[in-house]
């Protein structure tokens, strides 16, 4: 016999069935661990490219592997509620322990996966299924409040609300495969299409921390607890041009004082597999993964087997010209210990010194969950820093590594506004690149986990704001800037209304490393980025005359797909502040169109927002067809208020 791949369908407590399909070894190894994936974005067309992984994690490495569509997504029964629903997380409890209970697992089971696989690998491990036996978490959160693509320092992201916060829409009322589901696939369509409800507007009505972000969260639970509830050994990969950058130094940290066995591995990378990711250098990450899990479900304790050893793998930058394509980023690797040895290093902000906010600012670094393109990485901050105040000093000799920490005494003129810190690497001929930034919606100056509450106008406030994590070192003869303003626009939405900023005086501390450590070595990856322009569009457009600035991204791909299919993705995007009345919009556009024998199906859904001082105005319609023929339109109109607009209602 040889190795093998089949569907199954595994039944849950309700009756719901999960649609997986399985990636088997060789009987004649003997039983293997099984390696679990979990994911919404429907395993037998939109990412059936994900096969060619699970076939190398069997092929080379002798891992069984799984992977699943969770529950009203792709070929799964069920309803799609939401992200990370309480559900999920019991169906998968009950999934670990079906695939332990075979024959050809020996009764281990690892769960692993990026993103939103990533996330719900370590809830798992928080709901400590007996036999789950090690999670592998790559770019994920332990934060969905605050670092997640929702919301950022309790201000409203608004590039991602155009992309991952609209596409799901669409994706969630997509059929099942005809194939996979059998006689009803129809059926099933049209309940999907009459029952669903588009997972953004509880994101937007969801706009302050709570229970509601708490579920699923590692950092701050819904019961109160935090990673202590993690008792399996856990990994966590990182990229420093990643979004969930901040699920690293302070999550390790917790599960080194929790005595739990882990290890960080954080590289230059954007939200995309580190073989082939920008910037590089690139590694394969599928040995790293793989050596995890020999050891923790294999037992394995081979010197040749790293993965065994808690602490931080961390790749440093050092001084490199921004580009929004950057294939390389100069650095050197370090191996540092769970808490890396740092002392602080703080830069003076002396004032006052008073800013009128322009709202557009931030373009030059308007994304923070770099990915693909068109999500691309900082280019020069030079226009962005003309338009905040800014420090320039020296830099320190030593790298920075954590988490820096902005500690301003401000005031602001009006009732609603914003914080944007920015730390930037200045090269003598004044290129200015992003070395990490922290934004905060000033409604949680008191903590961004705590109850928002309107400004006073000319109230002096002591406001503390956590920068990204990252780990960086200026290069002789650089400078070192730091970057204070009142917008992050698009990453996250300007104030309502214009507002000027006082920095009455401050500072940032840095966590700079000390001591010296060993250079830890890895399988090279691909020698390039396999990132390409085709289908892509992304451009920043100011229009003179009506003072608006409109940020553009467009993306389309089509490919076959598993059982004789085709599939076309098309996703456009826009975001637009009008200079003068400081008005904002988002405006999205996804389509969906699959095509199998005999079949052809397409979903276009549609979503506009306006953002106001005191709310969010949304209209979302999805039209669905099939062969032609109009099936189903649905449209949803609300009206959202802000948490702090809220309470400012209450109060009075």
């Amino acid at each position: 016999m040889t190795a093998s791949s089949r569907e199954v369908r595994i039944r849950v407590r309700d009756g719901v069935e999960l649609a997986a399909t399985l990636y088997l070894p060789d009987p004649a190894t003997g039983p293997q661990p099984c390696l679990l994936e979990a994911l919404p974005y429907r395993k037998d067309d939109l990412t059936s490219s994900y096969a060619a992984g699970y076939e190398d994690l069997r092929d080379r490495f002798g891992f069984a592997v799984c992977r699943v569509d969770v529950r009203g997504t792709g070929s799964s029964s069920g309803d799609a509620t939401d992200e990370y629903p309480p559900e999920e997380q019991a169906d998968l409890a009950e999934v670990i322990a079906w695939l332990a209970a075979q024959d050809w697992c020996n009764g281990r089971v690892g769960m692993f996966g990026t993103s939103y696989s990533g996330f719900n690998s370590l809830q798992l491990a928080c709901e400590r299924p007996p036999a789950l036996g090690a999670v592998f978490a790559i770019y994920s959160s332990d934060d969905r409040w605050t670092d997640d693509v929702h919301w950022r320092g309790g201000a409203l992201k608004l590039v991602d609300l155009v992309d991952y916060n609209h596409y799901m829409t669409p994706m969630c009322v997509l059929p099942p495969v005809p194939a996979v589901w059998g006689d009803g696939w129809r059926d099933e369509w049209s309940r999907r299409l009459a029952t669903n409800e588009p997972w953004v507007l509880t994101w937007l009505r969801e706009n302050a921390h709570g229970d509601y972000w708490r579920g699923g969260s590692v950092r701050l639970g819904a019961a109160g607890d935090g990673y202590d509830r993690i008792d399996v050994p856990t990994m966590l990969v990182a990229g420093w041009a990643d979004g969930y950058r901040n699920n690293s130094f302070r999550t390790v940290a917790a599960l080194a004082a929790s005595g739990v066995p882990h290890r960080l591995l954080a590289g230059p990378w954007a939200h995309a597999d580190p073989k082939v990711a920008m910037p590089g250098p690139r590694i394969d990450l599928d040995v790293e993964m793989a050596a995890w899990f020999d050891r923790w479900l294999r037992g394995s304790t081979s010197d040749s087997t790293s993965g065994f050893t808690s602490g931080c793998d961390v790749f440093v930058r050092t001084s490199t010209g921004p580009e929004p394509d950057l294939d390389l980023h100069e650095g050197y690797w370090l191996s540092l210990p769970s808490v890396p040895p740092t002392r602080p290093w703080s830069v003076s902000l002396p004032g006052p010194s008073v800013l009128t906010v322009v709202p557009d600012t931030g373009t030059a670094a308007w994304i923070d969950c770099a990915g693909h393109l068109p999500w691309g990485q900082s280019g020069d901050q030079r226009l962005d820093d003309a338009r905040s105040l800014t420090w320039d000093t020296a830099p320190p000799h030593d790298p920075v590594v954590g988490q820096p920490r902005a500690v301003l005494r401000i005031s602001v003129d009006q009732p609603v506004a914003s914080l944007s810190v920015k730390l930037c690497d200045v090269f003598p001929d004044g290129t200015s690149a992003l070395v990490t930034r922290g934004t905060l919606d000033l409604a949680f100056r008191d903590g961004v986990h705590g109850r928002p509450a309107s400004l006073v106008p000319g109230q002096e406030y002591d406001v503390e704001l956590d920068l990204d994590a990252c780990a960086f070192q200026w290069s002789p003869g650089n400078r070192l800037r730091v970057s204070v303003a009142g917008s992050d626009w698009p990453n996250t939405i300007a104030p309502p209304a214009p507002v000027t900023l006082t920095v009455h005086a401050g500072s940032v501390s840095l966590p700079l490393l000390a001591g010296s450590f060993p250079v830890p070595t890895f399988t090279p990856g691909a020698e390039h980025s396999s990132e390409s322009m085709h289908g892509v569009g992304w451009s920043i457009e100011d229009d003179v005359l009506r003072r608006t600035t409109t940020a553009r991204t467009h993306t389309v791909a089509d490919y076959d797909t598993p059982y004789d299919g085709w599939a076309r993705e098309d996703y456009r995007g826009e975001v637009t502040v009008d200079r003068r009345t400081w008005e904002q919009t988002a405006h999205a556009v996804t389509t969906y169109d699959l095509t199998w024998p005999g079949v052809a199906v397409q979903v276009v859904s549609t979503m506009d927002v306006a953002v106001t001082g005191s709310g969010y105005g949304v209209e979302i319609e999805t039209v669905a067809t099939l062969d032609g023929d109009e099936v189903s339109r649905r449209t949803w109109r609300e009206s959202i208020p802000r948490a702090a607009a809220r309470t400012r209602s209450e109060s009075r």
